[in-house]
């Protein structure tokens, strides 16, 4: 009997995440839904007054509740329907009320004009007088220069969710249209999905079903390449359009823009990366190869295991235990907060049709966080519960420190708590048992799956993205044959003779939504060094590196990159951390080859 994935409605409810954690009712969802469009009419009625501290200061603490009900209301809609995008009516009622943000936020787009154009001295008596709202107020007067006229902003406003098209249209394809079907490997038939091949069959040690599954799923993806990318073109050439109309010096000056992050920092870290990291890298493909008797190397292949036969199946209960005691360094607040993870149901382990793909965490304002992988009862979901929850904890502190405006954390770090988590977990595991093979195990772990997935695989997305904007921001376009073609010579650059770049390998740029979220990609390995460092520093100091590392997290947007990173003794102004995080890395691979010739 072929097996088949399960509809959402299939699903066991201790398998899925609980969204009346959010909300209760419908009654309840929907009264907030009335909250806010009466806060949205109450700072109306503050157009033309934002003279006074008095008057911007009582405006800003309304808009400040308006977008905590935002917050609250656009994410239970999302959560319902990134667990089933096949269900129309959840996509419906999600863009219903995007369409409604949109339209409310158009019609209070005047505040941070009207900020912008106060007098100094009102401001500064404003930033005194309330200093829960001064980070907001800093941030609209560093945006000033790219500001445009009051009625411009509006329009721009007012075409939001028009904006973010490009993005839609690729989730749809990728979630509702594609389908997979199955595939034979051996003469037996295999489901396919795009869960399963990512979280399932790339890792699986029989190379004709992880071959065979790998040709199947590029097939699929190839007859989606024209559309996927029309709409990323459009995307990228939006982005392009607004830095242009903002007055910024290029795009990559825009996108940079919000996370306070100078343009040399970007590029060092994927410079840096792809020159002096590929070579350890083809080392551990060359490693792969060797230890599973491959008769070559393909792009297919760099998922495997180093040791498939001592990689025991890990149930709920059993990574429960792995991440409350993994995570046990960072205090008895944080290990509750990891047990309340697992008794409330803060998890969606399903894998049912329609699924969003790879791994997120949501964290509403001063709720729980909701966590989304597809649970296979591998080692690396394990890693993966252990990085979503160290946004959760990431965003818990915040929320309880900070208020709304200040919630938020800059992209380049804001992957720092989830990685770190990963190697706390790895550190942990590494202390539990001296055998070799356990040892070769756990930092296989480590650098298969922390580091190859922040270092290589988003690695590898930055640099060709980075090669995306130039053409766009010299007025160009790109097609799905441009991108195949640069994605190709991305990886070609990367791996070079140590792997066979197979058909389908260069449809890879088809796969991550990051591509739609600016430069996030390069974020990963950005965090990971600073996490990789701090963590060092936590193995040495103990206890003083991690209330560190701890009231860093708590200050959100207050910390920039630069200060952030110094909080946690890391100085990123120079290269020195990214060149150690590569050698460290290094010495990992050099590990695994070593104890792989004594066993």
């Amino acid at each position: 009997m072929e097996e088949r994935l399960l509809k959402r409605k299939e699903v066991p409810t201790e398998q899925t995440w609980d969204l009346t954690l959010l909300y209760k009712s419908e009654e309840e969802l929907q009264a907030d839904r009335k909250k806010a469009r009466e806060l949205a009419k109450q700072i109306r009625r503050f157009k033309g007054k934002l003279v006074t501290a008095e008057k911007i200061n009582s405006c800003l603490t309304l808009l400040e509740q308006l977008y905590i009900l935002q917050d609250h209301l656009g994410n239970y809609y999302s959560l319902a329907m990134e667990v089933d995008h096949t269900d129309p009516r959840l996509t419906e009622q999600y863009n219903l009320l995007e369409n409604e943000f949109t339209a409310m936020n158009a019609s209070i787009q005047f505040v941070d004009d009207e900020i912008a154009r106060a007098d100094e001295a009102v401001l500064r008596e404003a930033r005194e007088a309330e200093e829960r709202q001064a980070g907001y107020l800093d941030e609209v007067l560093r945006f000033k220069p790219h500001m445009l006229s009051p009625e411009t902003e509006k329009a721009l406003a007012s075409l939001g969710q028009t904006l973010h098209e490009g993005y839609e249209t690729y989730l749809a394809a990728k979630h509702a249209d594609m389908k997979f079907g199955s595939f034979t490997a051996e003469g037996v038939k295999y489901p396919l999905g795009y869960s399963l091949f990512e979280d399932d069959y790339e890792y699986d040690a029989r190379t004709p079903v992880r071959r065979a599954a790998f040709r199947a799923f590029s097939k699929k993806l190839r007859e989606y390449e024209n559309v996927t990318a029309t709409a990323y073109n459009q995307c990228v050439r939006e982005e392009k359009t607004m830095a242009e109309l903002r007055g910024f010096g290029s795009v990559f000056d825009s996108l940079l823009f919000s996370d306070d992050v100078p343009r040399e920092l970007y590029d060092r870290q994927i410079d840096l990366i792809m020159t002096r990291l590929a070579p350890h890298m083809q080392k551990y493909a060359k490693l792969l190869q060797r230890l599973h008797g491959l008769d070559r190397m393909t792009y297919a292949d760099l998922k495997l295991p180093v040791d498939p036969d001592y990689s025991p199946a890990v149930t709920i209960e059993q990574a429960r235990e792995y991440c409350v005691k993994g995570l046990a360094v960072l205090g008895p607040d944080y290990v509750k907060m990891v047990e309340e993870a697992f008794d409330n149901r803060w998890f969606d382990y399903a894998n049912n049709e329609g699924k969003c793909t790879g791994g997120f965490c949501a964290s509403p304002y001063r709720k729980n966080s909701f966590i989304l992988l597809s649970f296979n009862g591998r080692m690396s979901d394990v890693f993966t519960m252990a990085h979503e929850l160290g946004h959760a904890g990431h965003f818990r502190a915040c929320s309880e420190a900070q208020s709304y405006f200040d919630n938020n954390a800059s992209g380049y770090f804001v992957e720092s708590p989830s990685t770190m988590n990963e190697l706390l977990l790895a550190h942990y595991l590494l202390k539990t048992n001296e055998d070799p093979r356990f040892r070769r195990w756990v930092l296989s772990n480590m650098v298969g799956n922390t580091y190859y997935h922040n270092f290589v695989t988003h690695l590898l997305e930055a640099a060709y993205q980075r090669e995306v904007y130039k053409i766009i921001d010299k007025g160009g376009s790109v097609t799905a044959d441009t991108l195949s073609r640069i994605f190709k010579k991305t990886l070609k650059k990367f791996w070079g003779d140590a792997v066979v770049l197979t058909r389908g390998a260069e449809l890879t740029w088809m796969r991550q939504p990051h591509y739609y979220m600016g430069l996030y990609s390069y974020t990963y390995s950005a965090g990971l060094t600073i996490a990789t460092e701090a963590a060092k520093r936590i193995e040495r100091e103990g206890q003083p590196a991690v209330e560190d590392w701890k009231r860093g997290l708590a200050m959100g947007s207050k910390l920039k990159p630069l200060q952030f990173a110094l909080n946690a003794g890391v100085d990123i102004s120079t290269d020195a951390p990214l060149l150690d995080t590569i050698e460290t890395i290094g010495g990992y691979i050099d590990e695994i080859c070593a104890l792989s010739e004594k066993l």
